[in-house]
């Protein structure tokens, strides 16, 4: 293509649009989770409070819930089976500190209840961390089954991309498990809830914008490879 003349690649575009769609699902998700932080629950409980009440109500009794450092960078590992809770949420009583504990607690619920989707999460994990060096290696390698192994690398690229998109439904059901459950128990009431689930709304919207910039990346990695010539 004569656009790699002078080391210009076009396909670098996907690139930063996939990384500007990210960028704009993670400011949003701050700036609404700053904005509901300032609103107190009622019942006032903590993160920690609200995950420990909420796991012990669905029979959980062997998941620690962890303090851990940063801001939102809450997690459930299911490996360990820990949950652990970042400074913005695990002594924070806010309807939204509350609502992400929550959604923390429904990736354990999904764990305990083997949420078949759940279970594909570390496939697609393994296929994106083994695909770029799959693909460096064909290129380091100027042989005839170069193209092969590069074709091996785009496929696990493309298989990490399919159950990344499969794998969506998990942090859906997991806000949705929240919400639910926070109504049920009464941890927040009628009137906190809607203020929740914008902020899980939100949180999920990034992983859409991380799904779309995989598929971006998929489209650059054929372009730059999949009209390359074999011979």
């Amino acid at each position: 293509m004569p656009y790699y003349y002078y080391g210009f690649d076009p396909t670098y575009f996907l690139v930063i649009i996939g990384a500007v769609i990210c960028m704009i699902a993670s400011a949003r998700v701050k700036s609404t989770y700053n904005k509901y932080s300032q609103y107190r629950s009622a019942s006032g409980m903590t993160g920690a409070q609200a995950a420990q009440r909420i796991l012990n109500s669905a029979g959980i009794y062997d998941v620690t819930i962890q303090h851990v450092s940063g801001n939102l960078t809450d997690h459930y590992n299911p490996s360990a089976k820990t949950l652990n809770l970042s400074d913005s949420v695990y002594n924070s009583t806010s309807v939204a500190a509350v609502g992400v504990a929550a959604h923390e607690c429904g990736h354990a619920i999904q764990h305990q209840n083997s949420y078949f989707p759940l279970t594909l999460v570390p496939i697609a994990n393994f296929g994106s961390m083994l695909a770029w060096p799959v693909i460096l290696i064909g290129l380091f390698f100027n042989t005839r089954s170069s193209g092969l192994i590069i074709d091996i690398g785009i496929l696990l690229f493309s298989a990490a991309v399919l159950f990344q998109l499969v794998t969506l439904p998990v942090e859906f059901n997991a806000s949705a498990r929240a919400l639910r459950i926070l109504g049920e128990q009464g941890i927040l009431s009628d009137s906190e809830l809607p203020y929740t689930k914008k902020v899980l709304k939100a949180a999920a919207l990034t992983y859409v914008a991380s799904a779309a910039a995989a598929i971006l990346q998929l489209l650059r990695l054929v372009l730059l490879f999949g009209g390359r010539d074999r011979d």
